[in-house]
């Protein structure tokens, strides 16, 4: 299997190009036990998690991704995975900035998102 660096930066590219395209494609990341805590807002289980991504506010959103690292999570290969960025939303100039953390939860030779907590920078 990869290094935790290349999986969690082609995670992170995946991640992004589906939430961009279409929110609702990102269900088969999620399990029943994964957890979103968006905007400091608790989420738990996949099919309640993309409702929440799905309901989110704006028609269009671009990811820019600023930087992206991953570490071992656990001994059992598991993978931690911090990202910053800025994001676009609809017909929006001026990016926002953000953070998200990831952990990747190993499964059938695949990972899951077990946790996902994303928060805007404000203020910058």
């Amino acid at each position: 299997m990869a290094d935790h660096h290349t999986v969690g930066r082609q995670f992170v590219d995946y991640y992004y190009q589906a939430f961009d395209a279409n929110r609702a494609g990102l269900a088969p990341l999620y399990r029943d036990m994964s957890m979103l805590t968006f905007e400091g807002q608790p989420t738990t289980g996949g099919k309640d998690i993309v409702e929440k991504l799905t309901s989110l506010p704006f028609r269009q959103v671009r990811h820019v991704v600023s930087t992206c690292d991953a570490q071992p999570g656990s001994p059992n290969g598991s993978i931690l995975v911090t990202v910053t960025g800025q994001l676009l939303i609809d017909e929006e100039t001026q990016p926002q900035f953000f953070t998200q953390t990831f952990h990747l939860y190993p499964e059938n030779g695949s990972f899951f998102v077990y946790n996902d907590v994303f928060r805007l920078v404000l203020g910058m």
